[in-house]
């Protein structure tokens, strides 16, 4: 129910709307361009995420599935890196600022925390995936429990 409540709120009055619009913009833009369509699926993944932000995580794919794809490749992370310079930094700018400006209220912490993380996953998009929190602390758990059992062995 906290969930419910807080992304309304954030919806309304966290920038809910304006992040995700702003988000939807930028992967039309990359899509419009053919070869961002890339960072146009990660960019529309974002907006999504942007909408309803309380509840879910974004976590990188390989941890997830527990096997490489394009995206967490070596090439997923040249695409990370040409999209830092080019706008990964600027958005993630951009989102600090927004959080800061939250930050100073007490009632608007929980909102400055989700511009924090979405500043995180502004600098590299490519190979991310939006789940909930449950799957992605399941995901965490399970492959931390692998690595023991590798150094054990």
């Amino acid at each position: 129910m906290l969930r419910l409540v807080l992304n309304i709120l954030w919806l309304l009055l966290g920038g809910g709307i304006v992040a995700g619009l702003v988000w939807m913009f930028i992967s039309l833009l990359c899509f419009i361009s053919i070869v961002g369509i890339p960072w146009g699926r990660a960019c529309f993944n974002i907006a999504l995420f942007s909408f309803w932000p309380f509840g879910s995580d974004a976590i990188d794919r390989e941890e997830l599935k527990g096997r490489e794809d394009i995206g967490t490749s070596p090439f997923g992370t040249i695409g990370n890196i040409i999209w830092f310079f080019l706008a990964g930094i600027w958005l993630a700018i951009a989102h600090v600022c927004v959080a800061i400006c939250y930050a100073l209220t007490i009632i608007g912490i929980p909102f400055a925390i989700q511009h924090i993380k979405f500043a995180g996953i502004s600098l590299a998009p490519i190979g991310k995936s939006v789940v909930s929190y449950e799957v992605a602390a399941a995901a965490k758990a399970k492959n931390a429990a692998a690595k023991v059992d590798a150094i054990r062995s």
